[in-house]
């Protein structure tokens, strides 16, 4: 009797099947292409204002949000109300700044889209308050500038949008974290209805 040698079938398709594992798992750890970055980085912001709504709840601390779309870069500071005034949040798991990629850009709106058009508004559009009225006051007590959005140990919450995309694209490709008046906190993917 001659044994022949060789390999099964099965045998065959087992490391075929192991080879495949093993490819999708090194492609997994590839660098992301740069359409991710966008989607990353409002991800990691949304979940970062879900974060501090919930603690400011929680904890029953006022915290705010400081916008800077037209810094280079472009920064997203959370602070929280202390007796000292404004200051950065001081938790060590938490990063208080934000600070976008060079190829990305931001484009920052408060309010919502509800008082959109003049004849639907009750009040001017324009603040209430002069912006250096304070800035004495915030020089000698070494606070942050005020933020644009309060995010209240009440629940409530400024509503805002925040759009994210490639520098080289525009906002129709944007992805977006929104706060609606209700305090709902939404993360929109590019070509959803709000840019319609």
């Amino acid at each position: 009797m001659h044994s022949t040698r060789g390999f099964t079938l099965i045998e065959i398709m087992l490391v075929l099947v192991l080879l495949a594992l093993g490819s999708v798992a090194v492609i997994s750890t590839l660098p992301s292409n740069q359409s991710d970055l966008a989607e990353k980085t409002a991800r990691r912001f949304y979940q970062r204002v879900q974060l501090m709504n919930e603690e400011s709840v929680l904890s029953g601390v006022d915290y705010g949000l400081r916008v800077e779309a037209s810094a280079t870069p472009a920064t997203l500071t959370f602070l929280e109300l202390t007796e000292k005034g404004w200051q950065k949040v001081q938790r060590q798991q938490f990063r208080a700044r934000l600070t976008l990629d060079d190829r990305l850009s931001m484009d920052f709106q408060v309010g919502s889209s509800a008082w959109q058009k003049d004849d639907d508004r009750l009040f001017e559009d324009k603040p209430l308050f002069d912006e250096n009225m304070f800035a004495k006051e915030e020089k000698k007590t070494h606070q942050q500038p005020a933020p644009q959005v309060d995010i209240l140990s009440s629940g409530e919450t400024t509503p805002f949008t925040v759009h994210f995309y490639l520098t080289d694209q525009d906002v129709q490709q944007a992805w977006s974290v929104q706060v609606k008046e209700n305090g709902q906190i939404v993360l929109e993917p590019p070509g959803d209805s709000r840019h319609e």
